[in-house]
């Protein structure tokens, strides 16, 4: 090693990271020199292997921790302090992580090993967590191509490649098709409805556009499809044409010309299925499905099926009581409502029936006491106590705060960040939850797990903190010792949002909420008729929201596993096929939404996009074990938390999601509680 990479931070491989002395010049050499050990290391672990859990299992894990370390710190800084000059590093060193991950998710040694030490006597003496390692390691091998040879492993790789460039150019399009469009107003006429936070954000845009004198107040004000632009343009402007426009823009995005994502669609497709069928699996939601809690494709269109039966007449109402509500104020255009006029008419009853106002509610939701009532109920339902530690760790922003978990007997047992500004020149937008450190057993020691959490606060804002803090909690409360189990590790995509989606459910607990909310200077707590249409407005379009994403979900499995390209069927009457199934308004015959659909053809979701339902299906059945035992008993709370801790938040990926589930619940999950919290219940 030189003295550059002995000096490189990016190269200590344990601890806490130390953030405020990383900087860009040393990814591009600490990323290859890390590489370079590792893979030495991943060499000679390949000639001595002993099938054993410490000639096999722990050597491996050193090697991807030192990888997930390092790495994770990039991608990390990559979502909190991006820059051009970070950008372009990451994608330097990118391809040559791809082909070490290839590589070592293909090493025929390691991949026997794992199957003698399955095949071992040793195996008997293994506990749950061991075996479920073992087994996922032999599954992502197999997955990885690993028992593919000769001409079928090179087009294997050669498919991973072209899908890697394909789904990056897909992301690319859309980015590059979203930024082309805009829409430049000019009078008082065309921003007739437009709130003050809106029409800052347009002249911001119009600036950044050119329009140097641009202001909130005198204009040029500049509409995009970026959402925080396109969607409150959409609830708010009261020119119908110009909602037009934009909605036809918006859903017509990277459609056409240069920038057409249509045969990127068909190639991925293709090619996702040509993957599959490599491996042995008849489509690619089947490959999917080999790494998810759903049992099967049938399962998956099963629950599709129950939703759009229990939210279809109930979108049908809303739509009719949009109308009504639009003929009473006048409205031209009432008895033929279509897609550029919901959001405008459902946010002006939202406004009239429930008075629900996001700046209205703010200053009762300061950060510091949202977080006091959020650790409070922590020390409620799971008996952990959260004290703040700032100053013992290095962090990456003067913002970011540092605590320490404590178990009942006040011993530490977990730390975690909090970085809950937005800082839209470097940070990415959205909320997360990332680990840092996974708990282990490290020479006999228990090492602590430690989490980084980023999220000001709306109502919504309250929420997405309680969500993220739910994965936090998973992360820190886990009683596994070995890495590849504990916390998030090896739990299945579809299960993973159950611990996050149930802590949202407590922001409607009544006694919850007003322990956090009051009012930043008077000190008042919320009043009972806010807290009331809170709980009231939960509910409100509810149908037509679980039917939109019953469609995207559909024609996702539909797309991924019916669908054949260069069929007589295009992916484009699919698409329309299932709508007409799906929606109460036919989409337009030019809609081409899927050009846009970056969840599945460049993110993750990929014949997943079910995931989002599949969980909450179990956040809503858990939660309702609290409501069962009595929300206002203290001691019942108290018992089901200790029973959740110890089963959904202690097991992490050691067990079956379907096991750790009916360990906490006694049965096998329901979808009852999904449609009441959505006030489907009758349905």
């Amino acid at each position: 090693m030189t003295a550059t990479t002995l000096q490189n931070p990016l190269l200590i491989g344990a601890g806490l990271p130390p953030f405020d002395s990383i900087e860009t010049a040393h990814i591009v050499p600490g990323i290859a020199a890390l590489i370079d050990d590792l893979t030495a290391a991943l060499e000679a672990l390949e000639t001595d292997v002993v099938p054993t859990w410490d000639g096999l299992v722990e050597p491996l894990t050193r090697i991807e921790e030192r990888l997930g370390w390092s790495w994770g710190i990039v991608g990390h800084l990559m979502g909190v302090k991006n820059s051009p000059e970070l950008r372009a590093a990451y994608e330097e060193v990118q391809p040559a992580l791809v082909q070490f991950a290839t590589r070592l998710g293909q090493s025929k040694p390691i991949y026997e090993a794992f199957k003698q030490l399955r095949a071992g006597n040793q195996w008997a003496s293994f506990d749950p967590a061991q075996q479920r390692i073992v087994e996922s390691s032999i599954r992502e091998a197999e997955l990885s191509g690993v028992g593919l040879e000769g001409a079928e492993k090179e087009r294997f790789n050669e498919i991973q490649q072209a899908l890697a460039e394909l789904t990056t150019k897909f992301a690319n399009n859309v980015l590059d098709a979203t930024k082309a469009f805009s829409l430049t107003l000019t009078t008082p006429d065309d921003i007739d409805g437009l709130p003050p936070s809106l029409l800052a954000l347009a002249a911001q845009l119009a600036r950044d556009a050119g329009e140097e004198g641009a202001t909130p107040g005198a204009g040029p004000w500049r509409i995009t499809l970026d959402y925080p632009s396109f969607g409150p343009f959409m609830q708010h402007s009261r020119r119908r044409d110009l909602r037009e426009q934009l909605y036809r823009a918006f859903v017509t995005r990277a459609s056409e010309g240069d920038l057409d994502n249509s045969p990127n669609i068909e190639k991925i497709l293709e090619l996702r299925h040509e993957m599959a069928n490599l491996l042995g699996y008849g489509t690619y939601a089947d490959l999917s499905l080999a790494r998810k809690m759903a049992p099967s494709v049938e399962a998956i269109e099963k629950l599709m099926g129950e939703l759009r039966v229990a939210s279809y007449d109930t979108a049908v109402k809303e739509l009719d009581e949009l109308k009504a509500f639009a003929r009473t104020k006048g409205a031209a255009e009432a008895d033929s409502l279509t897609h550029w006029d919901t959001a405008f008419w459902a946010e002006r009853i939202r406004e009239e029936k429930y008075g629900l106002n996001d700046e209205e509610l703010r200053p009762y939701f300061p950060l510091p006491q949202v977080l006091d009532g959020l650790f409070a109920l922590a020390h409620r339902i799971f008996d952990v106590t959260i004290a703040p530690a700032d100053g013992e760790a290095p962090i990456w922003h003067p913002d970011v705060r540092y605590f320490q978990v404590l178990n009942g007997s006040g011993d530490p047992i977990a730390h975690f960040y909090l970085d809950p500004y937005s800082r839209p020149a470097e940070k990415r937008g959205g909320a997360w939850m990332d680990d840092c450190i996974n708990r282990g057993k490290v020479n006999g020691q228990v090492r602590l797990p430690v989490a980084g959490k980023p999220s000001l606060m709306t109502f919504r804002d309250v929420e997405t903190l309680f969500h993220e803090f739910g994965h936090g909690l998973q992360h820190m409360l886990t009683k596994v010792d070995y890495t590849g189990a504990a916390g998030i590790s090896n739990v299945e995509w579809d299960a993973v949002e159950l611990p996050s989606q149930f802590m949202e459910n407590w922001c409607y607990h009544r006694d919850t909420l007003l322990t956090l909310a009051r009012h930043v200077d008077t000190g008042e707590l919320l009043p009972e008729d806010l807290y009331q249409k809170i709980v009231a407005a939960r509910t409100f379009m509810t149908g037509s929201a679980i039917l939109r994403q019953v469609r995207f979900g559909w024609t996702d499995i539909e797309l991924h596993h019916r669908y054949r390209p260069g069929s007589d069927d295009t992916v484009r009457e699919v698409s329309q096929r299932i709508a007409k199934q799906s929606s109460i308004l036919k989409p337009l015959p030019e809609d081409a939404f899927l050009c846009a659909f970056t969840h599945i053809f460049a993110g993750g979701y990929a014949a997943g996009y079910y995931s989002y339902f599949w969980a909450e299906v179990l956040s809503a059945d858990a939660f309702a074990a609290f409501e069962e035992a009595g929300l206002n008993d203290e001691a019942a709370i108290a018992e089901t938390g200790h029973r959740f801790r110890d089963t959904v938040l202690a097991l992490g990926g050691s067990r079956h999601p379907m096991e750790v589930f009916k360990a906490f619940r006694g049965r096998e999950p329901s979808t009852q509680a999904l449609l009441r919290h959505r006030g489907l219940a009758a349905a």
